[in-house]
């Protein structure tokens, strides 16, 4: 404790300011300097407490997965004063609180320089007004413990953006995207005429499924 500490804690019991100032040897106009400066920190000092105790219930709430910028959107949708993301990064570090981080994503689109782009029929629109006529599809990865892992392959219908079929298997030949589209074949009956966009993964068979003519010929030959 500093001697202003001290003086401002015990001039009202038995001495006044300006004997415990004598004793101590402070001037009584460092002493009201400092009690006119020091309430500004100490009022940040509650603010940041008051701060950090609604990041570490966010971070609870979350069971300890949210990081910075997840908790900082949460302070803001509960209201109150402003933060940024910068500032809770701190207090996290301060009190000794993290995010769980991900880990970095796995490729799964490598595209093929050789193959000829295919076009895109459905011009950038990815909306349709009738189901089974505009689908997309991609390959996800899924990592899985103690194994190898898997990748999931889906069809998603453009117009009730549902899945109409996926396949999973532990490698993404083309086999696994023949798989999906069979499954969505069988869900619609045909997908004859239907448009399939997708990326240009060259180990993905979707690669050439943006054209009609794929979608019709995987679905009859299943």
């Amino acid at each position: 404790m500093n001697r202003c500490q001290f003086v401002d804690d015990h001039h009202h019991r038995r001495h006044g300011v300006k004997r415990l100032c004598d004793i101590l040897g402070l001037s009584r106009s460092s002493f009201y300097y400092w009690r006119r400066t020091a309430a500004a920190p100490a009022a940040r000092q509650a603010v940041e407490a008051g701060l950090a105790a609604r990041i570490r219930k966010v971070h609870q709430d979350s069971d300890g997965t949210y990081g910075a910028p997840r908790i900082t959107a949460e302070l803001r949708d509960e209201g109150g004063p402003v933060v940024n993301h910068k500032r809770v990064a701190r207090i996290m570090r301060s009190i000794g609180l993290e995010g769980v981080r991900l880990r970095r994503g796995h490729r799964t689109t490598v595209a093929d320089q050789a193959e000829p782009k295919t076009p895109d029929l459905i011009g950038r629109d990815f909306t349709a007004a009738a189901v089974n006529t505009k689908y997309v599809g991609d390959i996800t990865y899924l990592p899985v413990s103690g194994t190898k892992p898997l990748y999931l392959a889906t069809v998603i219908d453009l117009a009730s953006r549902r899945p109409a079929g996926w396949a999973i298997a532990d490698h993404m030949r083309t086999e696994l995207v023949i798989d999906a589209l069979a499954a969505a074949g069988r869900t619609r009956g045909s997908l004859a005429g239907a448009v399939m966009h997708t990326d240009h993964g060259s180990q993905d068979g979707f690669n050439r499924s943006s054209q009609r003519w794929l979608v019709g010929a995987i679905v009859a030959a299943r």
